[in-house]
């Protein structure tokens, strides 16, 4: 008898774990909002991901695949067709904090003279709460040199993130944005935060919305290829907002931050694929964005990557 218990229950333990490998993908909706614009500076893309479901979710910023190629750089901002002066601007006091570090890691913190937000949400590490601040960096130590792989705008929500330097690259720039929690609408696209905490043990960031609810993003690895950033919800969305949102550039295909765009549907045995303007409404499994030809604008910039969408576990 105890004998066929045992047998019974390895395999009712056998057939769950062979029932868990097969679940299938959890599909997201994919919401394309990108509009028209000669700015090289605007955001003028915006696509959207909208589950009640989703729990977990993978973001990674990935080299180009041209990345080996690139001999001389790009990256100065381009305003010649920017008509920027309608834009809000609070003033600040400029200044700079860095209030953490290790002998890899850091956080420095900034205060711009002027915001198109007021710099409301406190930063908190440790014992230690930073008012004020507009940008927080966090850097890394490689290779006897520090490399800055992800900043977070705490008065918007906005993240942006890149890989250690390619091979014997000195430094690789900054493109797409991306944003993490309720995506609203106020002036611009936004996720309303009331604070952010950094666990220094976990190289986790923990995200406590206006709305209500919180996230935590974990950066999971970095390295010269890409960098892997692990998202948490506790709950979901208030009013079936999106839980994320990927914003960037395209004013032409040699004048952009991205260019083309790939994905997976549930079920699919093959990627679609698309230039970036033309994205097609619908439920991905995982989505890429970015450029299979170099740009005049941030040529170094890298891809990025959404998916493993999850609705967690308890």
């Amino acid at each position: 008898m105890m004998f066929r218990c045992l047998t019974a229950l390895l395999f009712a333990a056998g057939l769950a774990a062979a029932q868990a490998q097969t679940a299938p993908e959890l599909a997201v909706d994919l919401v394309n909002k990108n509009t028209p614009d000669l700015c090289a500076e605007k955001d003028n893309i915006h696509l959207e991901f909208i589950s009640p479901l989703v729990r977990q979710f993978r973001i990674q910023a990935v080299h180009p695949a041209y990345i080996n190629t690139i001999v001389s750089d790009r990256w100065a901002p381009d305003f010649s067709a920017c008509d920027m002066t309608h834009d809000p601007n609070y003033i600040s006091t400029a200044r700079r904090e860095t209030f953490w570090e290790t002998t890899e890691y850091w956080l420095t913190g900034y205060t711009y003279p002027g915001f198109w937000r007021p710099a409301s949400v406190p930063f908190k590490v440790g014992g230690k709460t930073v008012e004020g601040l507009h940008l927080v960096q966090l850097w890394r130590l490689y290779r006897e040199r520090p490399e800055e792989i992800l900043v977070v705008y705490p008065p918007d929500g906005y993240w942006r993130a890149h890989p250690l330097a390619f091979n014997d690259m000195r430094w690789t720039a900054y493109g797409s944005s991306f944003l993490v929690g309720p995506v609203e609408f106020d002036g611009r696209p936004l996720v309303a935060l009331k604070d952010i905490s950094f666990d220094p043990a976990t190289r986790s960031f923990t995200l406590n919305f206006a709305r209500g609810g919180s996230a935590t993003l974990t950066l999971t690895s970095s390295d010269q290829d890409r960098i892997i950033l692990d998202v948490k919800f506790d709950a979901a969305m208030p009013g079936n907002l999106p839980f994320a949102a990927l914003r960037s550039m395209y004013a032409t295909e040699f004048n952009a931050d991205v260019a083309k765009a790939a994905w997976r549907r549930p079920g699919g045995e093959a990627w679609g694929e698309s230039p970036i303007m033309t994205v097609p409404n619908g439920p991905v499994v995982e989505f890429w964005a970015g450029r299979t030809a170099p740009s005049r604008h941030n040529l170094s910039a890298p891809d990025m990557v959404f998916g493993k969408f999850s609705a967690g576990g308890k």
